[in-house]
């Protein structure tokens, strides 16, 4: 399965618009703020911290486990017609093949790196080459017969720092300065193949804060 990011976030913006949600921007110091940032003017019963690598410093959060999973790509228009992934290369044991295309003009997006502790977000170029050359190394038809990386019609050089966390995902409740949190980050570079399951078992801590409020209130 390939997602096309670029049209599938904005659905699930209007998903939530569709249920009534209200999007607010703000910039918090500390997770048990954004409880007063409720569009009612009142105070909200939960909070759900899904800041990712940003609760590496978030106060009230602070968690040392994080650190981030430097990826860098090539979105190209080629089409190479298949996806393609390979475990390793030559190149490095933090460098990695793949390829796949998205869907509705998306492009095909060409990787890749896998390093950890790098928090540099500007594309290297020198690695952008290698990842271009190991992409046509492995697909062949991904340009025309013959061409190099220059038969590549590149459409961006992207940079992704991955919110990796020591032991997995932090998914669990906690009272953080009397502000009830349900915590769901550092989904490392399976964000969007995990995002269901970990959000029902987010909901689920949710419901039982709720649940233990009223019975507190009664």
């Amino acid at each position: 399965m390939c997602i096309n990011t670029a049209v599938y976030l904005p659905w699930l913006v209007g998903q939530c618009r569709k249920n009534g949600v209200v999007f607010k921007r703000a910039v918090l110091k500390h997770v048990a703020d954004a409880a007063n940032g409720h569009h009612t003017g009142q105070k909200a019963d939960v909070v759900v911290n899904c800041t990712g690598l940003s609760s590496k410093k978030l106060g009230g959060v602070l968690d040392d486990k994080l650190y981030p999973a430097r990826g860098q790509i090539v979105v190209v228009r080629n089409d190479p017609g298949k996806m393609v992934s390979i475990s390793g290369t030559d190149d490095g044991e933090d460098e990695v093949v793949y390829m796949m295309t998205r869907a509705a003009g998306g492009g095909t997006v060409i990787g890749g790196s896998y390093q950890k502790n790098q928090w540099d977000p500007l594309p290297d170029p020198n690695l952008a080459v290698r990842i271009m050359k190991r992409a046509i190394a492995l697909c062949p038809e991904l340009v025309e017969k013959g061409q190099g990386i220059e038969g590549l019609d590149i459409i961006r050089h992207g940079v992704g720092l991955r919110p990796l966390r020591e032991g997995g995902p932090r998914i669990e409740a906690e009272k953080v300065d009397g502000v009830s949190v349900v915590h769901n980050y550092g989904h490392g570079g399976f964000g969007y193949q995990a995002s269901f399951g970990c959000a029902e078992d987010a909901v689920k801590l949710v419901q039982e804060t709720l649940r233990r409020k009223n019975k507190a209130k009664l």
